[in-house]
């Protein structure tokens, strides 16, 4: 069994220390998507009945995601350090394939991203002009969480008692989860950006042991 030499040993050795680094960025990409599902703030304002789940879903991708990185973050290192061609051609397989379903999830959100937003606006909305216990719970957690109290063309009725510096709820709303859909965005195209860099070395590497094997 030939083994890779000069340059592509070296290539070899940056494939294997490339799919640690990929292996730990899965787990700060989990992380991420465990602290946006559970973090409280979130949950507080989305954790009801019949609170908007598109939110959620996009966390949901997010550490699934970020488990798979995991998984062929490690099947790449082992493919690597044994110069397996079948490994290291599924390692590309599986990246080709994560890369397809982030950039699909990426159009999805980035198209959809005001539309989230509006859903849990519109929620907030309709809870407001109700006076059940359960919708109170709700509209209280949306002002405190976020500090704001009722709507852009009801406030003054709505909060006749609040500060005049107070948001309205749904400027509150827009701004709080945009910054959470922007963790969400930035996240996955840091992995997208990594992910072509590892498709890239596996697939050199994969030639050059193929070639080694021929000319033996």
């Amino acid at each position: 069994m030939g083994k890779v030499e000069g340059g592509m040993k070296c290539v070899k050795y940056l494939l294997f220390i490339f799919n640690f680094i990929f292996w730990l960025m899965g787990s700060l990409v989990l992380a991420v998507g465990l602290w946006l599902r559970l973090e409280q703030d979130t949950v507080a304002l989305l954790g009801s009945d019949g609170a908007p789940e598109n939110f959620f879903i996009g966390v949901y991708i997010l550490i699934v995601a970020g488990g798979l990185v995991m998984l062929v973050g490690f099947f790449g290192c082992c493919g690597a350090v044994r110069e397996s061609q079948c490994l290291l051609g599924s390692f590309f397989a599986c990246l080709l394939i994560i890369f397809g379903a982030e950039v699909a999830a990426g159009v999805f959100g980035f198209l959809n991203k005001d539309k989230i937003i509006q859903d849990i606006q519109t929620f907030y909305k309709e809870s407001a002009k109700d006076t059940t216990s359960n919708d109170t719970v709700i509209i209280s957690s949306y002002h405190r969480v976020l500090n704001c109290c009722g709507t852009t063309s009801a406030q003054s009725t709505q909060c006749p008692n609040t500060s005049p510096d107070t948001k309205d709820c749904e400027s509150a709303i827009e701004e709080f989860f945009n910054s959470k859909l922007f963790i969400i965005g930035y996240v996955g195209i840091g992995i997208a950006g990594v992910m072509i860099i590892g498709m890239i070395f596996s697939m050199v590497l994969c030639c050059a042991i193929r070639n080694s094997r021929e000319v033996i």
